[in-house]
Parts: C-alpha cells; structure tokens; sequence
C-alpha cells in the first residue's frame, strides 16, 4: 500500500518524465516541418529572373535570400549526392546572395522597377565590389573594367534620371537638325536618310519624347546593370572562394557551358594571353547573352512613334569610358559622307558625331575589342599601381565625375559649329 508522501513523489516523478517526453516530442515535431521544408522543396526550379527581367530580388520568388539559410541548404543537397542540375536554382541563388552580402546589398530589396534614386545605393556598391575584386584578384579584370565603366554608365543614367525632370533632351533637338539642315541646304531635302537615325530622330522626334520614356528608358538600364551583377557575380564569388572547384560545380549543375567553363580555366592559368582570353570571353557573355537582347529592345522601343533609337544613339554621343587611352564612343567612328550629285559634283561631309549607335552588339563588340579590352588589360599588365589608386578613390566621388549627359548640348553644339559640308 502506497502511503499518501509515497504516491505524491510517483506522481512528481510520472509528471516529470511526462514533460521530458514532451519536450523531446515536441523537438522532433518541430524538427519535421523543417526537414521537410528543406532542399528538397527548392529542387528542379528554373532560373526565371536570372536576367533580372521578371521581378525585383532574386533568381526565383520562391528561393529565400537569407545567406545562412541558403548555406545550410546548399550544403545539405551537396550532401545529398544528387543530380546538381536538380539544385542548381538553390546554387545559383546562394553563390548570388554571396555576393551581394559581400558587396553590402540587400537581394530582397533589389529591385530596378523602384527607379534610380532607390536603387542609386545598389548601383554604387556593385560597382565598388567589382573594383575591390580587381584589387585583390588581378586576373579578374573583367569585374575591374566594369567597375571603372560602371562609373561613366551610372552616371548617365543619373543624367537620363535629370532629364525627365528638366526635358532638357528637348533642347537637343535644334542642335540635331542643325547638323543635318547644313547639308540639306546644300545637296537638299533628300539627304536627310544619309544620317545616322538617332540622330534624325533627336532632330525631328525628340519633341515626342515624354518624362514616363525617360523613366522607362531609365529602368531598363537599370535592369541591365543588375543582370549582369546577377549573372558573373556568382561566378566571380564561387572561384575566389572555391577556386575551380566552385566553377566546376555550376558546370555540373547545367548553369555555365563548356565556354565559360573554360574561360575560368583560362583566368586562373596565371598566363597572361590566356588570362586576357578567358575575361574576354566572360565580357562577351555580359555584352552577347546579358544585355544584348536587352539593349535591341530598348533600340527598338516606340518605333513606330519615331522615338526608338533616340535615346540609344544620346547614349553613344555621350559616352566616354574612364580608361586611358580610349576614345569617347562619338569618337570611335565618326560621320562622313562622300557622294557624286547629279550634276558630276562631289559632295563631302565631315562632322564629329558618332556613325554608329552603342546599343548594337557587332559595333559595340567591335569598340570593346579594339579599344576598351587592350587598353584596359595594358593598365592591369604594365600600370596596376597606378590602375589600384584610380580605384580606390571612394566611388560616390567615381560616380558622380562622370554625368556625360550633361555635356550632350555643348557636344551637339560643337558639331554643328564643326560641321563642313564641301562640294566640288
């Protein structure tokens, strides 16, 4: 018989290894949800924003941005065995969020539909990683040629950003025709098409040209510059912190072909022709495949309006890469004309505007690799001190040195005032 202090102590001691069971269930009951929302739910996902296209953070909605989440995933679907082409969203997204953890962006909140002065932030700390990467890695020179150039294309963006606001592209528009009107008032009204069409559109379009096309034009730059961080910036994360071994990986995983593979062979050979060659080949990866689609469709927007090129060809007249030695963009190749008119003369005309306009990939290609890439690769083989001071200084001050748009009445101005038109 139980006495009452007896009975007491059992029914403490029940309700004590009660709780205990209790704690240890509701341990493995909280640990189930958890492994069941593990990898696994993030297998076979595709890339639907890799290009930063569809929507603001990061390659799938579905994927989580926090970087220690993403670890433990990641590491627990290597360890998995499986396929890596199954978990290749969840890689791409942890190598992705990497990076803008290194650079001090937050991926959630990246996102180029909030416009330029929201996302001003982002742009200046993408930039300042790529140079810091060149800094410290000196085969990485397509990130440092980027972060130096990033500096002339944010700031033109900031321009366009402006002009919405002022119209001020408006007051290119007499400067355009100018240029044009010297020659048609010579040879006549049929010589017009002889002009590039950004530049026929500046002069009669450009009237057309409202702030919301601005903005519009404004955001799709901005997309451009995330998609290529998006795209290269995982690369760049996992071979300076994995070496081959990381690139290797996204080949497996289906995300980079046997080119771009190879490329990173190439930069981390220590060779420098084959170092040069393998960031080429990452360049024409971010000109060809990132932006290229991009740059046709901003090319071609309001065709029919009469607007489309306008704001591209502005671009080109504008530009001018921060990299000694290369010529501005309007300079690369500038316009001439030389004809027979139908009374036996010859007319000539010489102007120092640009005869090709940026956005198209085969004359953009043909400038980044006559000019921008050996010059560039010049400065890392020969000058890397003086390549090292240049950035190192704060980028805020990078950034807001180069606002070229700024400068596109007086180089309007200057081409009118240059213009020869000759006949004889």
């Amino acid at each position: 018989m139980l006495t009452s202090a007896s009975r007491s102590r059992r029914l403490a001691l029940t309700a004590g290894l009660i709780a205990v069971l209790a704690a240890l269930l509701g341990t493995s009951l909280t640990a189930a949800p958890a492994s069941a929302a593990g990898y696994e739910r993030y297998l076979d996902l595709p890339l639907t924003n890799r290009f930063a296209d569809k929507h603001g953070g990061g390659v799938n909605k579905a994927l989580p941005t926090d970087l220690a989440q993403l670890t433990r995933l990641v590491t627990a679907a290597r360890a998995s065995g499986i396929d890596p082409h199954r978990y290749a969203a969840l890689l791409f997204q942890y190598r992705l969020v990497q990076a803008t953890t290194g650079a001090g962006i937050d991926l959630a909140g990246w996102n180029p539909d909030q416009g330029f002065h929201a996302m001003r932030g982002n742009m200046i700390k993408s930039y300042r990683y790529y140079e810091d990467l060149q800094i410290n890695h000196g085969n990485l020179q397509w990130a440092g040629m980027a972060g130096l150039v990033g500096a002339d294309f944010g700031g033109g963006i900031a321009d366009v950003v402006m002009m919405s606001d002022i119209y001020a592209i408006r007051g290119l528009q007499p400067l355009a025709a100018q240029i044009i009107e010297a020659v048609t008032r010579v040879a006549g009204p049929g010589f017009i098409g002889i002009f590039p069409k950004g530049l026929q559109t500046l002069a009669y379009s450009a009237d057309k040209i409202t702030p919301a096309d601005l903005a519009w034009f404004s955001k799709r730059i901005l997309v451009m510059q995330k998609a290529i961080f998006s795209d290269l910036m995982p690369l760049h994360v996992a071979y300076v912190r994995d070496g081959l071994t990381g690139i290797d990986e996204f080949g497996r995983a289906g995300l980079i072909d046997d080119g771009v593979r190879n490329a990173w062979r190439d930069i981390a050979s220590g060779d420098r022709t084959r170092v040069a060659a393998g960031n080429e080949t990452l360049l024409r990866r971010e000109q060809y495949n990132v932006v290229g689609w991009q740059f046709d469709d901003v090319r071609n927007y309001r065709k029919a309006d009469g607007v489309h090129a306008a704001l591209t060809y502005a671009m080109t007249l504008a530009g001018s890469p921060s990299i000694a030695g290369v010529p501005a963009l309007r300079n690369f190749i500038p316009f001439t004309y030389t004809t027979k008119l139908a009374d036996g003369r010859t007319l000539n005309v010489k102007t120092p505007i640009a005869d090709w306009d940026w956005s198209v990939f085969d004359m953009r290609w043909r400038y980044v690799t006559t000019e921008l890439l050996p010059r560039y690769a010049d400065m890392v083989n020969n000058r890397f001190g003086q390549l090292v001071a240049t950035m190192k200084v704060p980028y805020e001050t990078q950034f807001e040195s180069h606002r070229p748009v700024f400068n596109l009445h007086k180089i309007l101005g200057d081409a009118a005032a240059h213009t020869v038109v000759d006949v004889r």
